[in-house]
């Protein structure tokens, strides 16, 4: 068992932990279980100094072996003489932030796995890092036990970061990835997801794109060295992706994946800009991240020099996430012992977010129209009116068989080239005041479109 106060090793680092639900328990089981190795690797002891959690009664395993160390004050702790660092696993914003502010103010250097505070105000954490001379790490925060947010900090430094974008919440991964294997509803999908344990009992933060969002805005910050927050990044949520969506995307040779994309933007006149948002969109088949299923977790990062890398592994749980927090862990008290600091926070770039309205990206729109002549002429129409190039169009129903039921209907399909967000929202406005366009059924982005839309099964 971990020592208490009173016994203090005078040598050892010591390990204030807020929180010990699922990720925490692992933490502490870590320390513990692996104290041997971590004094070799750190060159000193690591040891606990106290956890706190607001309900003790909840961890009968926590206050059976650790009752010594266990307090429901978790603002004393972090200010106690006797701790160096504090690790919260805790999540949200207050009261953590007034924790963790106060412990970085006090010179202790703190881990942290809360995404939500970093997307929201990490930069009032790193200035009060920066003040003490406290170290603040995060990887766990974004993509779990996945080595991600040190490369782009540190291993990448050296480097010009283009684009990152991949899948870095794994309920909604399940859910799609559910979907598009067995032809099941998002409803079947998520009430799935929900029974293993992948999806919460209120699944918003992860299906309404919340999760993804922050961690966005993590990346967005790192890549670009510029400071994003989760205000900055564009969302929107996957539940009105449909089964049809999924059979659509199927034939076009893709697959439907609730994406994280942070890129650097260049107009014109090569000013700078950064573009971070978050969608259901479909990338083709071809594409690793196509190929990513279940609760994992995959992220690419295209630098100038160092080309594409590609990040997968599991991107939640007690375990994955607890090795992230002690990886972290080690580097902080390495720097401890040592006499070192970790990297500082770099925003020097400063760049502006680009509005979503001017983003450019491909689309694909089904519109159920009225099945006479003429009518894909003026379809057509509207989409050069508003700049929007058509890349291929595909017709169901009609001559060709009854849509719905109605020999009176028929269905369009329509992939556009490249073009703003603000131009395709305002064709498909226009196509709905068109009398013979009866309805939108679907709009998708199309991301990572490397090859002809023919071999998309667009036909020519």
């Amino acid at each position: 068992m971990a020592s208490g106060e009173g016994s203090r090793n005078s040598a050892a680092v010591r390990v204030a932990l807020l929180g010990c639900g699922t990720v925490g328990t692992e933490v502490v089981r870590l320390i513990t279980g692996q104290a041997d190795d971590l004094t070799a690797r750190v060159g000193a002891p690591v040891e606990l100094a106290g956890v706190a959690v607001r309900r003790p009664h909840k961890h009968p395993w926590l206050t059976e072996n650790f009752g010594d160390l266990v307090t429901t004050d978790a603002g004393e702790l972090v200010t106690r003489d006797d701790v160096d660092v504090v690790v919260e696993v805790i999540g949200g914003i207050e009261p953590v932030r007034g924790w963790l502010l106060e412990a970085l103010k006090s010179g202790k250097s703190v881990v942290t796995a809360n995404k939500a505070l970093l997307a929201e105000d990490g930069p009032t954490l790193a200035e009060a890092a920066d003040a003490s001379g406290a170290d603040l790490y995060y990887e766990a925060a974004v993509a779990g036990a996945i080595p991600l947010l040190r490369p782009l900090r540190e291993s990448l430094a050296g480097d010009r970061i283009t684009r990152v974008a991949g899948i870095v919440n794994g309920t909604s991964n399940f859910i799609l990835s559910a979907m598009s294997a067995g032809g099941t509803s998002y409803a079947d999908a998520l009430e799935e997801a929900t029974r293993l344990g992948y999806a919460e009992a209120d699944p918003s933060a992860d299906v309404d794109g919340y999760d993804a969002a922050a961690k966005a805005a993590i990346l967005a910050t790192l890549a670009f060295h510029t400071r994003i927050t989760a205000s900055d990044v564009h969302r929107e949520g996957m539940r009105e992706v449909s089964s049809a969506d999924v059979a659509a995307a199927r034939r076009l040779g893709c697959t439907i994946k609730l994406l994280a994309i942070c890129e650097r933007v260049v107009d014109a006149s090569g000013a700078e800009s950064v573009s971070s948002r978050v969608y259901p969109a479909m990338v083709p088949d071809t594409h690793p991240l196509a190929g990513v299923d279940g609760a994992f977790n995959a992220v690419f990062v295209e630098a100038e020099a160092a080309g594409q890398l590609m990040f997968y592994g599991q991107g939640a749980g007690g375990a994955p996430t607890a090795s992230a927090v002690l990886g972290d862990l080690v580097a902080v008290a390495r720097n401890r012992v040592g006499g070192g600091r970790g990297p500082r926070e770099s925003a020097y770039a400063s760049l502006p977010v680009r509005p979503i309205g001017e983003v450019p990206t491909r689309y694909h729109v089904d519109l159920e129209v009225a099945d006479r002549e003429g009518v894909l002429a003026g379809i057509a129409g509207e989409f050069a009116r508003h700049g929007v190039s058509i890349a291929a169009v595909r017709q169901t129903g009609g001559v060709n068989g009854a849509v719905d039921g109605d020999s009176g209907q028929a269905r369009l399909t329509v992939v556009t080239h490249s073009a703003p967000e603000a131009a395709l929202s305002a064709t498909v406005s226009a196509l709905l005041d068109l009398d013979h366009v009866l309805g939108v059924a679907g709009v998708l982005r199309v991301e990572g479109l490397g090859r002809a839309v023919s071999a998309l099964g667009m036909g020519e």
